[in-house]
């Protein structure tokens, strides 16, 4: 499917260099910030208390929130937990405090707001679990790395597969810089949402990797960069519907998925954009200057001048 379809070749290739030249100071500030401030964890890594509060009726959340914002705190998580009239408060760890004095405290200003509120439970998650969750967290990305890297060495070319895991792990890392710059909440929602990136950039990748492949077997006298500017141009349609789709929907929890659903639409807003950058500029430039060639992509003896098979025999320049 496309809604038009560009007839002459965008030199992408010629402006590569620059490109990647602002590309690589974008990606070397998100690691400065990231060592410098750090990340914001939420209180699923650093630990605090947890709470569940019943109501009669359809809670409030935004009352929820404002009433236990008036108590102090600043990182908060208000949602709803199973049913419209039960809400899961997240409150983080306190120094002086105890679990039992926050749950207390917070629960009596509920309560106050709305007399018919009712504590169904409140416990404490301590930092270990939040470590624990860390780990895993680091884990799982770490796999979805190693995963993508055999996946594209074996159906393509390690050269592919370098390309597109510096590509990823560029559009991964520029998140992070966000995240840590404006010390936005990094939370295990966020998380999938960078695990979500990746899985996302990669499509890209693999979309704009398979049409060079195929580049390679039909154009036999373009040499590497024009094949390129060729395959990133002609998909350059499916690219806008594809993430120009996405990102509506993404936009739209942003804009109306409340507090919850926020943090987790701005990673992806980033992701889906760098995303974009990051395939074609960075994924196909590397493979570029990798030296990627006919013969990586077309295995057997080559095709003489002439031969039938080729599909440009005959043609005329």
């Amino acid at each position: 499917m496309e809604f038009f379809k560009i007839r002459r070749d965008i030199p992408f290739m010629r402006h590569a260099l620059v490109l990647n030249a602002v590309s690589l100071t974008t990606f070397v500030l998100a690691v400065f910030f990231l060592f410098s401030r750090g990340l914001h964890l939420s209180v699923e890594f650093t630990g605090g208390t947890v709470m569940e509060v019943g109501y009669t009726q359809p809670a409030d959340v935004a009352k929820v929130r404002s009433v236990i914002a008036g108590l102090g705190y600043t990182d908060i998580q208000v949602q709803n937990f199973g049913t419209a009239r039960d809400v899961l408060i997240r409150l983080p760890a306190q120094k002086g405090v105890s679990s039992v004095q926050q749950s207390e405290a917070a629960f009596v200003a509920l309560k106050n707001a709305d007399p018919q509120a009712t504590l169904r439970r409140s416990e404490f998650v301590g930092p270990q679990v939040g470590q624990e969750l860390a780990v895993d967290g680091v884990k799982a990305l770490a796999m979805v790395i190693v995963g993508i890297m055999l996946y594209l060495a074996i159906r393509f070319e390690w050269k592919f597969a370098v390309a597109a895991i510096v590509a990823n792990l560029h559009d991964v890392v520029i998140i992070l810089g966000f995240f840590a710059f404006f010390q936005w909440e990094f939370s295990l929602a966020v998380l999938a949402a960078v695990l979500a990136v990746l899985g996302y950039s990669v499509n890209e990748s693999v979309v704009i990797f398979d049409r060079i492949r195929e580049n390679f077997r039909r154009f036999r006298k373009m040499n590497t960069e024009q094949i390129i500017d060729n395959a990133i141009t002609s998909t350059i349609s499916r690219t806008i519907i594809t993430h120009g789709s996405t990102q509506i929907m993404v936009l739209s929890m942003l804009l109306f998925g409340g507090p919850t659903l926020h943090y987790f639409a701005l990673a992806l807003t980033i992701g889906i954009c760098f995303g974009i950058y990051s395939s074609v500029f960075v994924g196909a430039a590397i493979a570029m200057w990798l030296g990627i060639k006919r013969e990586d992509m077309v295995k057997g003896a080559p095709l003489k001048p002439g031969d039938p098979n080729d599909p440009n025999a005959g043609a005329t320049v």
